[in-house]
């Protein structure tokens, strides 16, 4: 479960690479910018965690060597028994797909759920995740929700 190094673009190598929450802190905290961000998806992720989500990716200019990113971007398995009822009552932001700015507001990034069109994204996916601009294969990070405490 560790994090490789940055490749020569800066970003992962491809791949989705599992960590824990506190080696994804170590590794990605390191500005107090970074670190509302980390605040704000850690919130998210109490969340969906609660409301039976598995797995959080997390991807964009958070997981480069970039040293202040503007946000980060994440994207959240769907599964049969995600309570979106509780997501609707005590976190309806995430369900907010096609607002960018709520939800960066809200959380400090854009956090999608999996399989679903995003505006002139397409389909949120995770190979869409692990492309660049440029559509070069890049890595991504995936934290397991089941085992994560906030």
């Amino acid at each position: 479960m560790t994090i490789p190094p940055f490749d020569e673009n800066g970003n992962l190598p491809p791949g989705v690479h599992w960590t824990t929450w506190e080696e994804f802190k170590e590794q990605f905290g390191t500005t107090f910018k970074r670190q509302l961000m980390l605040d704000g998806l850690a919130e998210a992720m109490t969340h969906l965690k609660a409301a039976g989500c598995r797995v959080i990716y997390i991807n964009g200019s958070f997981v480069t060597a970039k040293i202040e990113p503007n946000d980060f971007d994440a994207c959240w398995d769907i599964e049969e028994d995600i309570d979106f009822n509780y997501l609707r009552t005590n976190a309806p932001v995430l369900l907010k797909f096609f607002d960018r700015a709520a939800l960066k507001s809200k959380y400090q990034g854009e956090i999608y759920p999996s399989q679903q069109p995003v505006g002139n994204y397409g389909i949120m996916s995770l190979d869409f995740f692990q492309r660049d601009r440029d559509k070069n294969r890049k890595g991504l990070v995936a934290i397991d929700l089941i085992r994560w405490e906030p």
